[in-house]
């Protein structure tokens, strides 16, 4: 993989990690598994690698190289250590591929990053699946081949395999807490949807990169993981209020994606916060048009939205979210730099997509 470095005085990170991808793609199928037999299925694993992985805002797969720049001396950022950083980061874009081929089935979901979601592709249906799984292995086989002999393999192994099963367990309390067809506004309180959002997003997304970097600089300490973790879920339960707000009220062109919150009877945090504020009419309206999957009930549920002025609830959220950010950078991050916060907050605060 030498060749990515032969520039790399001119590359960015971000250069620097997109011509990583396509050297990692080869790895899992052409050098790693090379039975003859198995042709057609890593053939399948290219297609899947290829048009889940990429496309996406890469934010928690850069973070990792960017918040190892911040805890090490340039002196001991080798290239090796880069090369492993940016490996590390396309394994957590890859938990994210795993993650969303699998939700999108889940959800009934159309468009994904401006594309048919990969199981509404022709000929693929449930078998999306098993290649959701296939995505998840991949990044058991790059750590092994990549990280197997440094001394925070272990940490980062147990680290994949904690966060992992945290989403899951996120997910499994939004289906409950959402099931189609099943449509009870009741369990629909801030207490649950934070819960949700804590182990469905805030791990994965926020903590994780953070915590792979802190590892790989020799940061174990359980004290400074549990102070990252204080700033990085007020940042994931900031950006998945975002991405609410986006779903209702985001340009699908910019986004990527069509949104559909209300038919599907999410429990978000506009209909949280909504419910909060509303008198016993809306109350009664919101209840018989949310959920419903048509156009004319969710124009009823958007109407109730303006009529509650959410988008400006939602602008003076943003502003009170970003002021505890600071404050819980200024109370948490006294021996981690506040540099590693500052740069993921920019990457989410004022977003459109």
């Amino acid at each position: 993989m030498n060749n990515i470095y032969s520039c790399k005085e001119t590359m960015s990170d971000a250069q620097l990690f997109e011509a990583q991808f396509d050297e990692l793609v080869t790895e899992l199928t052409k050098r790693d598994y090379q039975d003859p037999v198995l042709a057609d299925a890593l053939g399948r694993l290219r297609e899947v690698l290829i048009y889940n992985t990429p496309g996406g805002k890469r934010n928690r797969g850069l973070s990792v190289i960017g918040s190892l720049r911040e805890l090490l001396p340039p002196s001991q950022l080798t290239q090796d250590t880069v090369q492993r950083a940016l490996v590390v980061g396309w394994c957590i874009e890859l938990l994210q591929a795993f993650f969303l081929v699998a939700d999108d089935i889940m959800d009934g979901s159309v468009t994904r990053r401006g594309n048919p979601c990969w199981y509404k592709k022709r000929e693929i249906g449930l078998d999306a699946i098993n290649d959701s799984f296939l995505l998840e292995g991949a990044i058991y086989r790059l750590l092994r081949r990549h990280c197997r002999d440094q001394p925070y393999y272990v940490h980062l192994l147990e680290l994949f395999n904690e966060v992992a099963f945290q989403t899951e367990l996120g997910q499994a309390l939004d289906l409950m807490t959402s099931p189609p067809g099943n449509i009870d506004l009741s369990r629909f309180t801030m207490e649950r949807y934070k819960a949700i959002v804590k182990y469905k997003t805030s791990f994965y997304s926020f903590y994780l990169p953070v915590a792979a970097a802190m590892y790989m600089a020799g940061i174990s300490c359980e004290q400074e993981h549990s102070n990252a973790k204080h700033i990085l879920f007020e940042m994931g339960e900031f950006f998945q209020i975002q991405d609410d707000y986006l779903d209702c009220y985001g340009d699908p062109a910019v986004t990527g994606k069509i949104g559909t919150d209300i038919q599907d009877n999410k429990c978000s945090w506009l209909v949280v916060t909504a419910m909060g504020i509303m008198n016993a009419e809306q109350k009664a309206k919101l209840e018989e048009f949310y959920g419903r999957n048509d156009d004319a009930s969710v124009e009823k549920v958007k109407e109730l939205y303006q009529a509650l002025q959410m988008p400006e609830v939602y602008q003076r959220y943003e502003e009170e979210s970003y002021l505890r950010l600071q404050k819980l950078i200024a109370d948490h991050a006294k021996n981690l730099p506040h540099s590693i916060f500052l740069n993921f907050a920019k990457k989410i605060y004022n977003r459109k997509k």
